[in-house]
């Protein structure tokens, strides 16, 4: 259950663990006449986290107290604590300032030793605060209890209606997986929480446009996050991880994510944000200094690889600028800023129509194969040609015209369904959850079939949709179809079976798609609830056949975000059978 954790280890002793926000409350269960011992290791890291400082302090028998440097992907990562013990504990043996074994040495070998820990970014005395603050009895099944009611409020931000038993745990552990992060890395007497792990090139796609649906009450803090990264670092956070950026994955997903928080009124000071914008898209780094020379970035002048997926993210951030640039008035800007997000072109070649390499003299890279793949080596991150050509959220009718007819650009998008071919044995692992060579286990993919809206044909995204929903969701350990990635795989789950996804980077045009649920209420804050109906929803009734909004006929197969958050309820009426809704161009996103 969400915030309680308990194991039985191989030698008997039973562990249990439950936390409030900035501690821990433990509980230790050693086998009859066992003596109790616990190793304090400070050294332990995960993946390629590694110790390179830490020390601890015996204060009393009952309290110690110390840090962890380590260093690995965040480069400089620091967690003090704070522990106290419900019984009195002896300081057995120790290897050097990192690890330590400690005995209870009150004679009574068959009491659970209890263990309180405060954690802070800050200092000794913060994870004390923190501790003191949040933990105030031993009672292991009062903080369950609390725990339990807190995940029981967040998890309650959307209520579904269902009779599917296995649909239902698949949400729920979905919409959990979503709140995971970011995480709250503040202390608990700050006043406005800073928050940190930032998966932004995974999330920006829908679990941030999730947050600004149910989390609303959390967002001006994470764009003041945002501002304080960039008064630190220069730049809006890329993939941001305790105090640390990372610069892990391409493009400035920040961006998008800042930008969108704007558009919809969640972060005030436009002014602020709008500089931070700019700024992060003008730097002289990581292709961006290319871009601005040449308008897209030569594969032949940037030595890190990946040059078509960093070009068509720097593209979609460009564009989620130039709309703030608007809001703003700042018509340079926002003609700067629009026509460099059509740099997208630059990596369309028209005669096989994908995206591709492309030299400083204009000439694409050859040879070229849309199938294959080498991890991290060539013009792609974590995919090929067939599912990066389709990367222009922010310009889906730009996109149509490369192809030169809607008629051609359907006909590549329904080929993109069924078409396989060999990826190559360097081919990037995160290609999964193929379904042809639409690659649902990784996010590059995860908008494209909202894309049959943008050319009036949502028809043929429903049955798409449903079968996603049944072959990547699965109840079941294993049950996503590629890497969670700090909540987008499970975002995209939770917004998509109730029946929307945002494809545009930024501004919140949510597109209707085929709601896998008879019911969907989101608390969207303000005491307001919007309601998705899908009436006579099946698994063979997978088409809409007309829409209703606030009791009103809807032909739109779109919704604007301020619609949304005013409340009402979206009805959908369900059918075997592909309609006429959404097809005409009055309609179409």
């Amino acid at each position: 259950m969400p915030g309680f954790y308990t194991v039985v280890t191989g030698d008997g002793v039973k562990a249990e663990l439950t936390a409030t926000s900035h501690a821990g409350l433990h509980r230790y269960t050693f086998p009859s006449g066992k003596t109790p011992l616990l190793r304090l290791d400070l050294k332990q890291g995960i993946g390629w986290d590694k110790m390179y400082d830490s020390r601890f302090t015996q204060l009393s028998p009952t309290v110690i107290s110390g840090y962890r440097y380590s260093t690995g992907w965040a480069k400089n990562q620091r967690v003090y604590f704070y522990a106290e013990f419900s019984r009195p504990m002896t300081l057995a043996r120790q290897e050097g300032d990192s690890v330590a074994y400690l005995r209870v040495n009150d004679g009574n070998n068959d009491e659970a030793i209890m263990a309180c820990v405060g954690i802070s970014a800050t200092s000794v005395d913060e994870a004390k605060a923190n501790l003191r603050h949040e933990l105030t009895n031993w009672n292991i099944e009062a903080v369950k209890a609390q725990a339990d009611k807190e995940w029981d409020k967040e998890l309650g931000r959307i209520k579904i209606e269902t009779t599917n038993t296995d649909d239902r745990t698949i949400f729920y552990t979905a919409l959990y997986h979503t709140m995971i992060a970011p995480s709250e890395i503040s202390d608990d007497d700050a006043p406005s929480k800073r928050y940190t792990t930032f998966s932004l090139w995974d999330t920006y796609r829908a679990q941030m446009p999730l947050f600004t649906l149910i989390h609303r009450d959390r967002c001006a803090d994470i764009g003041s996050t945002f501002m304080s990264i960039f008064a630190t670092q220069g730049k809006l956070p890329v993939w941001h991880l305790w105090n640390n950026e990372t610069d892990c994955m391409v493009g400035n997903p920040g961006v998008p994510v800042l930008a969108d928080l704007v558009l919809k009124g969640l972060y005030p000071n436009k002014e602020e944000a709008f500089t931070a914008l700019k700024t992060s898209q003008l730097r002289d780094e990581r292709g961006l200094k290319e871009l601005r020379q040449y308008g897209y970035i030569p594969f032949d002048k940037d030595t890190t690889n990946e040059t078509v997926a960093k070009g068509l993210e720097y593209a979609l951030a460009d564009w989620s600028t130039a709309q703030v640039a608007k809001v703003l008035g700042k018509t340079d800007d926002y003609n700067y800023f629009l026509t460099r997000s059509k740099s997208y072109t630059h990596y369309f070649d028209k005669s096989v129509n994908f995206m591709r390499g492309v030299n400083s003299k204009a000439q694409f890279r050859t040879p070229f194969n849309p199938f294959h793949s080498v991890h991290r080596f060539d013009d792609f991150t974590e995919g090929n040609a067939w599912q990066y050509t389709w990367l222009v959220p922010h310009d889906v009718h730009g996109l149509v015209s490369l192809f030169g007819s809607e008629k051609k650009f359907t006909k590549k998008l329904d080929s993109l369904f069924v078409v396989h071919g060999d990826l190559g044995k360097d081919a990037s692992p995160d290609i999964s959850g193929l379904i042809g060579e639409y690659a649902h286990g990784n996010e590059p993919s995860h908008h494209i079939i909202y894309m049959y809206n943008y050319v009036g044909q949502p028809w043929k995204a429903a049955p798409l949709l449903r079968r996603v929903y049944r072959e990547m969701y699965q109840n079941a350990p294993d049950g996503l179809s590629g890497n969670e990635d700090v909540g987008q795989m499970s975002a995209w789950y939770v917004i998509s079976t109730c029946g929307l996804y945002q494809v545009e980077p930024a501004g919140g045009k949510f597109i209707i798609g085929s709601p896998l649920f008879e019911k969907a209420a989101l608390n969207v804050g303000n005491g307001k609830t919007f309601t998705v109906l899908a009436k006579d929803n099946s698994d063979k009734n997978v088409y809409v056949q007309r829409v209703m909004l606030n009791g009103k006929p809807y032909t739109k197969s779109y919704i604007s975000y301020d619609d949304i958050i005013k409340g009402g309820t979206l009805e959908l009426v369900m059918g075997p059978k592909p309609s006429k809704w959404g097809t005409a161009k009055a309609d179409r996103p």
